[in-house]
């Protein structure tokens, strides 16, 4: 097909003007691009169909299947509650024990975890006997909701795409971001609340900081995860408020004054939860015995509460007809009082003793519970909406480390807009109060500041190949002398016949009284927990995982499983710079 004479008008080609304005629209559409963003247009809308259609079946199995049918059961046979939740809790153990390599890592702590740790990386091998664990315990009646697995399974419907997609040429990179965005669209589809889902996986891997690139395809991947579960199912609120209430200027104080208080019990309920869980997770038994014990007092919390105050509102299960409960009806204060002990103590029992889920839910009733109490304490109780909400996202906040996911959350999942202000308010000063206390032992402090000499350089530039390793079965003694004495480093590989075993830290010899050096060999004082990472990887993300809380001092370079290519350190990277600034 040939062009119109007019097309060929070499004067219209050579036009000075127009050659001008097209090389600037080449370099405004380059510099628009230049971040490689429309990538996520595509990639971003498949983790969340995927993650819909599984939050879908995950949410129709647990609240439709079996909590919709085993709740009326518990309530006209209560006493069965304990053996009921104690059985669902063993299945759970055994699960967990004996088909999972790791029965404590799971749920959104495995994703904070592989975010932080290992660049998105999930073994998708065990991801539906997980799910299926937390099927289990938050079916049988289990003190949990549904947004650990659902975050889980999003995080990990984004790891498992990078594999099926890196070929179309994604990054080691992308793989966190997918990860992340996964998680977001976990939480957006199973509460409803898109909003909610972007904010808590950009708040959710660090106390004080964002995931702020993971912004665009974590706001796709909630859309579309949100909008899939709501074609299937339905797209109101997961909770709705009876009405709105008008607030005043002094119910801010009182909001303030609330958040204060739950700053002070979510503090100590993260506390509390933190010792518990690492108990749970260090006591010498089987792990299914810790489950049996957590199922028992867990239906034991229920049984006592209904024992006290019969009716429907009762502190275990997913709780979402006690949400509408709280937000919809008053009770005496006394019966809120003990429900909100009763919700910690059986969250406590459930999460802390292993069980597979998160303490999401658990946090927003027993926030909702003080609100109301405070309130009609405070002589408020004509508007106990409003304590409700500010309780329950001052409760999320301080436990979590989430104050902005708590605000939206309240406002999308309960159709509670007007009480933006307040929660937000209640929110901040239950954060500040809270501290650093987190039910996370995962989370970290804030992402490091990237330095712009950093970004772009990959790790083999700058990586040492001349690796100095210790055999296992060198003395300590002789390490000592001929190694480290030698060689100032403070981390050394350990190889046996050429295959990476671990690391050794200099300080580890501290371990060891020094009379039984010459007698101990290095294998015994070995570091088994290996971070790798691969050689096209950009010197940024080296200097992160060096930089993070509790990191090595070290980063071993290769594949997984692969050989050793090299080493990296804080130092290398400092010399890198030196050399690139003079």
């Amino acid at each position: 097909m040939k062009l119109p004479g007019y097309l060929l008008d070499s004067r219209l080609f050579k036009n000075p003007l127009l050659r001008r304005y097209a090389a600037i629209v080449r370099r405004d559409l380059s510099t628009t691009y230049s971040r490689d963003i429309q990538k996520w247009l595509l990639i971003a809308p498949i983790i969340g169909i995927v993650t819909g259609l599984v939050i879908t079946m995950l949410t129709t199995v647990v609240l439709g299947l079996i909590w919709g049918r085993l709740f009326p059961f518990y309530l006209n046979h209560r006493w069965l509650i304990i053996p009921g939740i104690a059985i669902g809790f063993v299945l759970t153990g055994l699960i967990m024990q004996y088909l999972t390599p790791d029965p404590n890592l799971h749920s959104t702590e495995e994703i904070i975890t592989s975010y932080h740790e290992h660049q998105g990386d999930i073994n998708t091998r065990l991801f539906w006997w997980k799910l299926l664990a937390s099927i289990t315990t938050v079916g049988s009646g289990g003190s949990a909701g549904l947004e650990g697995p659902s975050i889980y399974s999003g995080g990990a419907v984004g790891s498992w795409l990078w594999t099926k997609l890196r070929r179309f040429g994604l990054t080691p990179r992308d793989r966190r971001l997918m990860l992340i965005s996964g998680a977001a669209a976990g939480m957006g589809a199973v509460f409803r609340a898109p909003l909610t889902g972007l904010v808590f996986a950009l708040e959710m891997p660090y106390k004080d900081d964002l995931a702020h690139e993971a912004l665009l395809p974590s706001l796709i991947s909630s859309v579309v995860a949100y909008a899939t579960l709501a074609v299937l199912t339905n797209a109101q609120p997961v909770f709705k408020f009876a009405g709105t209430v008008n607030f005043r200027a002094p119910e801010l104080a009182w909001a303030a004054l609330l958040g204060i208080a739950i700053g002070v019990i979510g503090m100590a309920y993260a506390i509390t939860f933190r010792h518990v869980r690492n108990f749970a997770i260090n006591a010498p038994t089987a792990h299914w015995h810790k489950l049996l014990a957590g199922g028992a007092l867990t239906g034991i919390v229920g049984v006592g509460f209904l024992t006290l105050y019969p009716g429907i509102l009762v502190p275990i299960g997913p709780n979402y007809e006690a949400v509408r409960l709280i937000l919809t009806r008053q009770h005496a204060t006394s019966e809120l009082i003990v429900f909100a002990a009763g919700k910690i103590a059986s969250s406590i029992c459930s999460i802390g003793f292993g069980g597979v889920a998160a303490v999401f839910v658990p946090a927003f009733l027993t926030g909702g519970a003080i609100g109301s109490a405070y309130a009609q304490i405070i002589g408020k109780g004509a508007v106990f909406e409003l304590y409700a909400a500010v309780g329950m996202a001052s409760f999320i906040a301080a436990i979590y480390k989430t104050p902005m996911t708590a605000a939206v959350f309240v406002a999308e999942a309960t159709g509670g807009y007007s009480f933006i202000i307040p929660t937000l308010i209640g929110a901040a000063c239950a954060y500040g109060i809270s501290g650093s206390a987190s039910v996370s032992a995962d989370q970290r402090l804030h992402e490091m500041v990237r330095l712009g000499g950093v970004t772009g350089v990959p790790v083999r530039e700058v990586m040492r190949r001349d690796v100095i390793t210790v055999a296992p079965d060198t003395s300590l003694k002789t390490f000592a002398a001929d190694v480290a004495g030698h060689h100032r480093h403070p981390v050394f590989p350990v190889c046996a016949g050429g295959e990476l075993i671990g690391t050794i830290a200099v300080w580890s010899l501290s371990k060891v009284p020094p009379e039984r050096w010459e007698e101990t060999p290095v294998e015994k004082v070995v570091s088994r927990t290996i971070t790798r990472i691969e050689a096209d990887q950009d010197l940024a993300e080296a200097l992160r995982l060096l930089n993070r809380e509790d990191g090595d001092r070290m980063l071993i370079v290769g594949r997984e499983n692969g050989p050793l290519e090299g080493i990296v350190t804080t130092s290398d990277i400092l010399r890198a710079l030196r050399e690139e600034s003079g």
